[in-house]
C-alpha cells in the first residue's frame, strides 16, 4: 500500500508541480470575483460586533439559525469601513433606537471579498433599519404572549403594596446620577420621614444589563422578608440606553419577584416590558420618591383621621350619656311633683270628708303626709345623685380607655422606630465591611492583570523585530523591483525592462535580455 501511494506521488510531480497555499488562495479569490461580481441583500443575526475604536472600522459575526435558534446554519465575517461605519451606524441606532449589537436581525447589500491571509468576508455597504424595526416588533410582542401565556404579565400587580412601604430594596447603578437623586428626594422630604434602604448594585444599561438585573432580583428574593418593596431604577438616557428593559429575562425577574416592584426607568415616550409587568410604573426615579412620600403622606392622614375619629366617637357617647341622665332628672322630678299634687288631692278630699272626726286624727294624717313628703323627696334626690355619680364614672371610663389605647399604640410605634434604625445600622456595617474586601481584590486582580499584558507586549515586540525586512537582506535575501514595484514572478518582467535588485549593503540594476522559464 505504501508503495502504491508513493508511485501515485511521483506521477502527480511529474505532471504539474504543486500550488503553494497562497497560489491557491489567489486562485479562489479570482474564481469568486468572477462568480459574485455584483452586491446582495442578505438578512441575518448579528452575533458578534467589535469596533475598531482607533481606526474607525466595523467587524461583525454574523450567523444563521434558521428557524431553530439552537441549530447553527451559517456563519461569515463582515466588515464596514470607517468612512461608511459612521454613517451607517448612526442612521440605524436613529430610526431603530437600537446600535448594532448581538442578537439582532439586520437586512444588508454586502460583496463578497476573499483575502489571501484572512480568507472569505462581506463589504457592508448599505443596511436597511426598517426590517430590524419590524423584527423588535415581533421579538417584543412574543416576549409579551409569552409572559401572559406564563401568567407572569399580572403576577406582581397581584402583590399588595403595604400601607407604609418603609423598608427598600433599591436596584440600580451606585453611580448613577438618577439613583442619587432618588435617595436624595427620600432623606431630604419636608415630611421628616425615614426609609431603610439597601441597594442591590446592577448594571442598568448595555447587553450586560438582563444578566445583572436579574442576579440582583434573585438577590433580593434570597432576603425578602426584610423589604417592603423593590425600587427598579435607573435614571435618564436615550432610548438606546433603556433597550435592555425589553429583554425577557428582566420582565421575568419581575413577574417571579416575591415583593411589588417599583420602576423609575427614565422612559418619557414609551413604556419597556418592565414597566408593564412591574407593579407600580413611574416615569423618573425622582417620582418613584414622590410617590412613596405621598403614600406615606396618606397614611399619616389616615392614622390622624383614625385619632379623629376616636375623639369625636368619645365626646359623642359623653354628650349622649349627659342627655339621658337630664332626661331621667326631668321624668323623676315630673313624676314626684305628680305624686305629690295626687297625694295632696287625696288629702284635700279626706280632710272634706272627715271634718267631723277628732282634731288629733287631722294631726295624725297631716304629720303622716309630712313624712311621705320628706320620704319622697330624700328619695329623689338619692336617685338623682346616683345617677350622676354614674354618670361622672362612665365620663371617666370613656375617656381613661381613650387614653390608654393611644398611648399603646405611640410605643408600638416608637418601638418599631428603634428596630429599624438598628437593623439600618447593622446592614450599612456590612456592607461596607464586603465593599472594603471587593476593593482589595479589584486592586490585586489589576496588578496581575498588568503584569500579564505588560510581558505579552514584550513578546509582541520581539516577534515584530525579529520579521523586520532590513533583518532578513542581512540574512542573505534580496528584494527584485520593476518600476519601483515588487515582482514575484518572471511574468511580470518582458525584455528591455530595467531590474533593481535590493542587497544588504546597496542595490543593483540590470537590464532584462532573456527570460527562461522552468521547464514543466
Amino acid at each position: 500500500m505504501a508503495q502504491f501511494i508513493f508511485k501515485q506521488t511521483s506521477a502527480y510531480q511529474e505532471l504539474q508541480t504543486p500550488l503553494s497555499l497562497y497560489q491557491l488562495h489567489q486562485q479562489i479569490r479570482e474564481e469568486l470575483e468572477v462568480a459574485f461580481p455584483e452586491s446582495y441583500w442578505v438578512v441575518a443575526e448579528v452575533a458578534q460586533v467589535s469596533p475598531d475604536r482607533r481606526k474607525g472600522h466595523c467587524y461583525l459575526t454574523l450567523v444563521d439559525k434558521g428557524d431553530d435558534a439552537r441549530q447553527m446554519l451559517a456563519q461569515a465575517r463582515a466588515t464596514i469601513w470607517s468612512a461608511r461605519f459612521q454613517m451607517l451606524g448612526r442612521y440605524f441606532e436613529e430610526k431603530t433606537g437600537h446600535p448594532l449589537k448581538a442578537g439582532l436581525k439586520i437586512l444588508f447589500q454586502a460583496t463578497v471579498r476573499f483575502h489571501e491571509l484572512y480568507g472569505l468576508s462581506l463589504d457592508i455597504v448599505n443596511i436597511d433599519p426598517n426590517y430590524t424595526i419590524g423584527d423588535l416588533a415581533r421579538q417584543r410582542q412574543e416576549t409579551l404572549k409569552r409572559l401572559e401565556a406564563e401568567g407572569l404579565l399580572e403576577a406582581n400587580k397581584a402583590l399588595e403594596l403595604p400601607l407604609v412601604p418603609q423598608r427598600l430594596a433599591i436596584i440600580s447603578s451606585a453611580t448613577a446620577a438618577g439613583y442619587q437623586d432618588f435617595i436624595h428626594q427620600l432623606r431630604h422630604n419636608t415630611f421628616g420621614y425615614t426609609f431603610d434602604t439597601t441597594l442591590f448594585p446592577a448594571t442598568v444599561q448595555g447587553n450586560e444589563a438582563p444578566a445583572s438585573v436579574k442576579r440582583a432580583m434573585d438577590l433580593v428574593a434570597r432576603y425578602k422578608d426584610r423589604f417592603d418593596a423593590i425600587v427598579l431604577i435607573r435614571g435618564g438616557g436615550s432610548q438606546t440606553d433603556l433597550s435592555c428593559f425589553d429583554d425577557y429575562s428582566i420582565a421575568a425577574a419581575i413577574g417571579h419577584a416575591p415583593l411589588p416592584v417599583l420602576t423609575g426607568i427614565g422612559h418619557e415616550r414609551d413604556e419597556s416590558i418592565a414597566d408593564l409587568v412591574a407593579h407600580t410604573r413611574l416615569k423618573t426615579p425622582t417620582a418613584v420618591a414622590n410617590f412613596l412620600l405621598d403614600t406615606f403622606r396618606e397614611a399619616e392622614e389616615l392614622a390622624e383621621g383614625f385619632y379623629d375619629s376616636i375623639r369625636m366617637f368619645s365626646a359623642q357617647q359623653l354628650r349622649l350619656t349627659e342627655d339621658r341622665l337630664e332626661r331621667l332628672r326631668l321624668r323623676y322630678t315630673n313624676q314626684t311633683k305628680a305624686l305629690l299634687q295626687t297625694n295632696k288631692d287625696q288629702l284635700e278630699q279626706l280632710s272634706r270628708g272627715l271634718v267631723l272626726k277628732p282634731k288629733t286624727y287631722l294631726e295624725a294624717q297631716k304629720h303622716l303626709v309630712s313624712n311621705l313628703d320628706k320620704d319622697i323627696s330624700a328619695s329623689t334626690k338619692d336617685l338623682l345623685h346616683a345617677q350622676h355619680t354614674q354618670l361622672q364614672e362612665l365620663s371617666v371610663c370613656v375617656e381613661g380607655k381613650s387614653q390608654r389605647y393611644l398611648h399603646m399604640k405611640e410605643h408600638e410605634l416608637n418601638h418599631l422606630v428603634h428596630c429599624l434604625e438598628t437593623e439600618a445600622k447593622d446592614t450599612l456595617q456590612q456592607e461596607q465591611l464586603r465593599a472594603t474586601r471587593l476593593d482589595d481584590k479589584l486592586k490585586y486582580g489589576a496588578q496581575n492583570k498588568l503584569q500579564h499584558e505588560n510581558h505579552r507586549m514584550k513578546l509582541l515586540e520581539m516577534s515584530i523585530a525579529a520579521n523586520d525586512p532590513e533583518r532578513l537582506l542581512l540574512r542573505g535575501y534580496t528584494l527584485t523591483l520593476v518600476n519601483g514595484k515588487i515582482i514575484k514572478s518572471i511574468k511580470e518582467t518582458k525584455n528591455g525592462d530595467v531590474i533593481q535588485t535590493k542587497m544588504q549593503d546597496g542595490t543593483l540594476h540590470s537590464m532584462v535580455v532573456n527570460i527562461d522559464g522552468n521547464d514543466e
